[in-house]
This record gives structure tokens, C-alpha cells and sequence, in this order.
């Protein structure tokens, strides 16, 4: 990992190449507008539609409409790459062994999804944000990416959680645990949204750098001479346009999320680091929400395309 050099770059809107060029990707939903599960010839179509920007997606289940029964022949016949994800979280959390059977089922699923297909999966992701929810310990989390990675051996495992979990020493078993039933975990997605902290889109950037680079400073720590083995990449980001809900000072907007794209997304790129932008396509089948503040919390207007995929804003770098 890659840390240093880190100050000059947040104080600055469009950071200076200090390394290769990140890569982008994006999470990418499984239902349509209007609901209804994406097929094989649906994901043909978002991958058209997004060849130009990138070949690389994020996927979170291994059940919910079939997912990677459906993506897998899409992203070969398009030449896409996909991180297909384990669902690991509680239902009930006075019940912690609904964990393993939401783990099971997906389980399950990628056991008959992923072999011979090994040429299109990027990785698997076990769990999204488990730590953070409060659904397992980091200790619980590796036993369960452990099997994974023993069932894949041709595939990268890891997880994937909130930015917050990995600088606060709650991950850290994933990193200093490397045995021969639990090896140290390599493939690190750490989620980090500026707007959930309620930063202005004039600021988003400064707090975007701040929070990644938290993660990334004790992970390396922690890991010790293993550090360089472990890649870092930020698993979502991004910004709620025209339509999406306000955070405190995080105003939503289509012009702020450009602003946001150009400053936060563009400057992590060019510092060299792979990020996932949340999301490919605004997802308008998701039910109204109310946050932990009491107001809206809308999720149907992040995407970059609109439902029908359309571009809402110039994606361009600066220079």
C-alpha cells in the first residue's frame, strides 16, 4: 500500500499522478426500474453502456436474482470482469447463527456459479459492511472468508466494509491473523462517502482522502512487513443527484455530484487507487427510506446513468 505523498494530494482538488492510474469500476444493482431481475441480455445492455468508462463491476449477492447465474455469461460475452459477493448479515441479531444461513445460501450458489468461470471473476467479496452493522466480529469475519478462499483457490477472496471499521483496529484479526486455516486477508474493499458525513461538495474531496487514507495508515501498520501484499481499493463512493435526498451540509444534486466526481473520484485515480463508483445506474425500484437523523434517506439517484442509461454529467478528468 501507498500512503505517502498523501498530504499534498487532499490539499489540492486535482492531485498530481503518484503512481499508475487507479482503475475504475462500478457497483452495479440486479433489478430493473421497475423491479423486476435483470437477465443475462439486461446486464449485455448495461455493459454497452459502460464499456467506454470501464470493464469492471461489483456484485453483492450470490441469491437475489440469481445474480451470478445471469452475470457470468454476460461479462464473457462482453468482455467484462465482476466481484461477485457472499451475503453474510443477521437477520435477527439476538440469533447470530442467521448469519450462516444467509452465508450458506449464497454460498451455495457460487459453488455451482464459479468454477470454469474463473477467467471473468475479479473476486469475491464475503460480506458488505458485516462489521460495521455489527454482525460479526473481525475474528468471526475471517473463519467465514477463510472457507471461501479454501473453495476458490483460483479466485481473490475478501471483503468489503465501511472505511471506519478498517482505521479503528475492528478489522484488524484480517490482517494480523495469517495461519495456515485463517491466511491473512489481500483484497480489501473499504467503502468511504464524504456526503454520509455530512461535507459539503466544495469539501467532499478533503474528507473522502482523509478517510481512505485512515484506513490505508493502519491497515499498513497493523500488517507490518505483510503490508505490501494487501490491496486496498475504495469499494463505493459517490454522490446522489437531481432528485436524491440532502445530509446535513451534503447537499444532493447532479452538479454537485460532478463536482465531487471531478475532485474525489478523479483525484483518487490519480493518486492510484481502483475505486468503485456507487453507482452504475440510478435504481428507482428502491422503496423511500428514512435515515439514522430521521429524515429521507433516499438510494434511487446515485447512479451515474439514469435507469434508462442515460449520462447525467461529464465524467472527464482534469489535467
Amino acid at each position: 500500500m501507498r500512503v505517502s505523498g498523501l498530504l499534498p494530494i487532499i490539499l489540492a482538488a486535482a492531485p498530481a499522478v503518484v503512481s499508475a492510474r487507479g482503475t475504475l469500476g462500478f457497483s452495479l444493482g440486479d433489478k430493473n426500474a421497475d423491479g423486476t431481475c435483470k437477465s443475462t441480455s439486461d446486464y449485455e445492455s448495461d455493459f454497452d453502456n459502460l464499456k467506454s468508462l470501464s470493464t469492471l463491476v461489483r456484485t453483492y449477492s450470490g441469491t437475489e436474482c440469481d445474480t451470478p447465474q445471469n452475470i457470468i455469461p454476460a461479462a464473457k460475452n462482453k468482455g467484462f470482469k465482476v466481484v461477485l459477493g457472499i451475503w453474510v448479515g443477521a437477520q435477527d441479531k439476538t440469533d447470530m447463527s442467521t448469519n450462516d444461513a444467509s452465508f450458506q445460501k449464497d454460498f451455495a450458489a457460487l459453488k455451482k456459479a464459479v468454477p470454469g468461470n474463473e477467467d471473468v471473476i475479479e473476486a469475491i467479496t464475503v460480506g458488505s459492511e458485516t462489521l460495521y452493522r455489527g454482525d460479526l466480529t473481525g475474528p468471526q469475519l475471517h473463519n467465514y472468508i477463510s472457507a471461501v478462499a479454501k473453495q476458490f483457490p483460483k479466485v481473490t477472496v475478501g471483503t468489503a466494509d465501511s472505511w471506519n471499521k478498517f482505521a479503528d483496529g475492528t478489522a484488524d484479526d484480517l490482517f494480523t491473523t495469517n495461519t495456515d486455516a485463517n491466511p491473512m486477508v489481500t483484497y480489501v474493499l473499504a467503502n468511504a462517502f464524504a456526503y454520509w458525513q455530512g461535507t459539503a461538495a466544495d469539501k467532499a474531496y478533503q474528507t473522502y482522502f482523509d478517510d481512505m487514507s485512515g484506513a490505508m495508515s493502519h491497515i499498513q501498520k497493523v500488517a507490518g512487513s505483510n503490508a505490501d501484499k494487501i490491496r486496498v481499493i475504495n469499494g463505493e463512493t459517490g454522490w446522489p443527484t437531481d432528485g436524491g435526498s440532502d445530509y446535513e451540509a451534503a447537499l444532493a444534486g447532479t452538479k454537485n455530484a460532478e463536482k465531487f466526481w471531478k475532485t474525489g473520484v478523479c483525484g483518487m485515480l490519480a493518486w492510484g487507487v481502483d475505486l468503485f463508483y456507487f453507482e452504475a445506474y440510478d435504481e428507482s425500484w428502491k422503496p423511500a427510506s428514512v435515515g439514522d437523523n430521521g429524515k429521507a434517506m433516499d438510494e434511487k439517484h446515485w447512479g451515474l446513468f439514469t435507469a434508462d442509461r442515460k449520462i447525467k454529467f461529464d465524467t472527464s478528468c482534469p489535467k
